[in-house]
C-alpha cells in the first residue's frame, strides 16, 4: 500500500497539480490503467472544493488500496455537504459529482470537526 498527500492552494490551477500528483503516484504503484479515470475524478473533487470551500488550501490524498484500487480524497475546511445534482442540458455547473458518481466504484464524504473530506474509490479494471 502507498500514500501520497499534498496541500494545495484553493485555486482552479490546483486541479492540474492534482492530476500530476495522481498520475505520478499511480504510475509508481503500477496502477496505470486507472490514470485517466483518476485524473478526471481528482479534477472534479478539487474543482468542487475550489468552488464551495472558503479556506486558503485543500488537502489531496491518494492511497493505493490492498485490492489494487485507488482512494482519492480532497479535504477542506467547509462543513457544506456535497450534493449530487443532475443539471439540465443548459446548466453550466453542477456536473462534477455526477461525473465522480459515474466513474467511481463508490464515493462519499466524511464530516470532520473543522470541515469535510470528499473521497472516491476506483477499482482496477483488470
Amino acid at each position: 500500500m502507498g500514500v501520497r498527500t499534498e496541500t494545495l492552494p484553493r485555486r482552479s490551477e490546483s486541479a492540474a497539480t492534482g492530476r500530476r500528483i495522481v498520475r505520478a503516484a499511480l504510475r509508481g504503484w503500477a496502477t496505470g490503467d486507472l490514470v485517466d479515470t483518476a485524473e478526471l475524478v481528482v479534477t472534479e473533487l478539487i474543482a468542487n472544493a475550489v468552488q464551495h470551500a472558503r479556506c486558503d488550501s485543500v488537502r489531496l490524498t491518494v492511497r493505493r488500496n490492498e485490492d489494487g484500487g485507488v482512494h482519492i480524497a480532497v479535504t477542506d475546511r467547509s462543513h457544506r455537504v456535497p450534493v449530487l445534482r443532475q443539471p439540465g442540458p443548459a446548466g453550466q455547473t453542477g456536473r462534477g459529482l455526477a461525473i465522480v458518481d459515474g466513474l467511481a466504484a463508490r464515493w462519499g464524504h466524511d464530516p470532520l470537526p473543522w470541515g469535510k473530506r470528499v473521497w472516491a474509490e476506483l477499482r482496477d479494471p483488470s
